[in-house]
C-alpha cells in the first residue's frame, strides 16, 4: 500500500511587459494523496482485496510559474467491512482497528509538495534558483483481517451441540452432523429476545487442545472469540462422567488463558446440552455439585427440544446488557 508523492516545487521567474522587477514565481508541489481506510457495513468480505497487491493513491501535481500551485492529490478510501484490523506484515503492528461503521483511519500519509522558489526570495536573495522536491508518501506492506463481531460466542469442543443450539434460537442454519469439526467457517445469527431485544451469536469452530499453537481450527476460532464481551461455554455430559466433563472444561478455559489472559476473564455462561438424553440426566446432579464447588452456576439445554433454551438466551442477553454497560462506563 503507497501513498502519493508530494509534486516538486518549481523554479521560475515572472517576465511580463510593464512587469520588469516581477522576480522568483515559482509554485508549491501539491501533496500526495492519503490512503484511508473506512469501515462499511455495505461490504462484506475483503475479497476485493485478495488479488490487489498494490494499492496506491496518487501524486500530486507539480509547482508551475507564474505562483500556481500544483493541485494535491485526492486521497484512497478503502472500504472495508466493520471489524476489520490492519497491521503491518513484518511486525504485527496494528495500525487500525475499524470495529463500527463509520470508523476510519488513515494507513498511509501522502508525501508534502515541495516549496517553489518564490519561497526562498528574501531582500538579500531576490533571485533564488532553489526548488524543493516533493516528499516520497508512506509506502507499507499490511496485511488485512476480518474478525466477526458478535456479542456472545458459542464455545466448546467439537461436537458440544454449539451449532444446534444456534439453529433452535436463530434463523441461521450452520451445518450440522455427528463428526468433529462439522462447522469450519463462525457462523453469525441474530437472537430476538421479548419484543425487540436483540443481540449477535455466533458459532465459533470447535477448540482443541493446543489450539493456541495453531493444532485444529488453532487461532482461527481464537481470533473471533477475542470479538465477544460474553461467551456460552457448551459442554457435553452425554458421553463422559463428571471429571472428564471437568477436564474438558479446564481444557477450553486454558486454551483461552494461553491465547490472551484478557480473554480468560471474559464472562462465561456454562451451559449443559443434550439434557434430552438419559446418560446426561443421569449425570446432572454430579454436574451441578461439581461446578458448584467452582461457585459456577449450570445453565441446562436441550437443542431437539428447546427446553431451557429461551432461559439461556435470557440470561445470556443479560449479561450482553451488563457487558455493554461495562464498555461505554470503561469510554
Amino acid at each position: 500500500m503507497a501513498a502519493g508523492d508530494g509534486g516538486d516545487g518549481c523554479v521560475a521567474f515572472l517576465r511580463e511587459k510593464y512587469r520588469p522587477m516581477g522576480g522568483p514565481s515559482g509554485g508549491d508541489g501539491g501533496n500526495g494523496g492519503s490512503v484511508i481506510a473506512v469501515a462499511d457495513r455495505g461490504e462484506n468480505t475483503l475479497f476485493a482485496y485478495r488479488n490487489r497487491k498494490l494499492l496506491k493513491a496518487e501524486r500530486g501535481e507539480n509547482g508551475r510559474g507564474k505562483s500556481q500551485h500544483g493541485r494535491c492529490a485526492d486521497d484512497l478510501y478503502i472500504r472495508v467491512p466493520p471489524g476489520t484490523i490492519i497491521c503491518e506484515l513484518d511486525s504485527g503492528k496494528v495500525l487500525a482497528d475499524l470495529a463500527d461503521h463509520g470508523d476510519e483511519a488513515v494507513i498511509a500519509r501522502g508525501g508534502h509538495g515541495g516549496a517553489g522558489n518564490a519561497r526562498f526570495a528574501t531582500s538579500t536573495h531576490q533571485a533564488p534558483r532553489r526548488a524543493d522536491a516533493g516528499k516520497a508518501g508512506q509506502q507499507l506492506e499490511l496485511t488485512l483481517e476480518l474478525r466477526l463481531l458478535a456479542d456472545a460466542g458459542l464455545i466448546g469442543l467439537p461436537n458440544a451441540g454449539k451449532s444446534s443450539l444456534l439453529a433452535r434460537v436463530s434463523a441461521a442454519r450452520p451445518k450440522i452432523a455427528d463428526y468433529p469439526f462439522t462447522t469450519l467457517t463462525p457462523v453469525l445469527g441474530v437472537v430476538t429476545v421479548g419484543m425487540d431485544a436483540t443481540f449477535v451469536i455466533a458459532d465459533i469452530p470447535g477448540l482443541i487442545e493446543g489450539a493456541h499453537d495453531g493444532k485444529g481450527l488453532g487461532t482461527t476460532f481464537l481470533r473471533h472469540v477475542e470479538r465477544t464481551s460474553v461467551l456460552l461455554h457448551l459442554v457435553d455430559a452425554s458421553e463422559h462422567d463428571d471429571e472428564a466433563v471437568l477436564r474438558d472444561f479446564d481444557l477450553i478455559n486454558a486454551e483461552l488463558a494461553a491465547h490472551s489472559a484478557e480473554l480468560a476473564q471474559r464472562p462465561q455462561l456454562v451451559v449443559v446440552t443434550k439434557i434430552d438424553l438419559p446418560d446426561t440426566q443421569a449425570r446432572l446432579e454430579a454436574l451441578r455439585h461439581e461446578f458448584g464447588k467452582r461457585n459456577i452456576e449450570l445453565h441446562t439445554i436441550s437443542s431437539a427440544t428447546s427446553e431451557g433454551c429461551q432461559k439461556l438466551m435470557d440470561a445470556t442477553l443479560a449479561a450482553v446488557l451488563e457487558a455493554r454497560r461495562a464498555n461505554q462506563a470503561e469510554d
